[in-house]
């Protein structure tokens, strides 16, 4: 799992954890794109849809777990809710996990997102406004939400 501010290196680590035998990557942003593309136009549209697919997902990722399948899931952990959902994943698969926690300024985010917009690569461009407004929302994650943290830092 992967908690960071956007454009703070998620995917980029997701892509690498990934890289492993017997592991599977899940992409929110793969998904919602494929699904929702058009119709996903505003931060609204992003909570509605994002937790549509979260109950569409929740019981084939259990069972990938259950299987013994490592599952890399690119889904933002960047609020105690978000975390709360990947929390009932554990507990239903009673599986090991970790949490990558992403400490990265935000200048450093910014100046990657500004990248990411002009490589026109990523499934979503995200305005500066749009980070400050979601930014505005991050919480990073404690001790006593019971996920083992494995902290990246990245300083200016």
């Amino acid at each position: 799992m992967l908690c960071g501010k956007v454009a703070s290196g998620k995917s980029t680590l997701a892509d690498r954890l990934a890289s492993t035998h017997n592991t599977v990557l899940l992409r929110e942003d793969f998904w919602l794109s494929s699904l929702y593309g058009e119709e996903l136009k505003t931060l609204r549209d992003y909570v509605k849809f994002s937790a549509r697919l979260k109950q569409a997902m929740a019981s084939y990722i259990v069972a990938l777990l259950k299987s013994g399948t490592s599952v890399v899931l690119d889904f933002p952990a960047n609020t105690k809710d978000d975390r709360l959902w990947m929390q009932e994943l554990i507990d239903r698969a009673e599986c090991l996990h970790q949490l990558h926690y992403l400490d990265v300024p935000d200048e450093i985010c910014l100046s990657r997102l500004g990248q990411r917009n002009a490589s026109g690569e990523h499934e979503f461009s995200v305005t500066e406004d749009q980070f400050e407004r979601i930014a505005e929302h991050f919480q990073p994650p404690s001790e006593d939400e019971r996920f083992n943290i494995m902290v990246h830092r990245v300083s200016v």
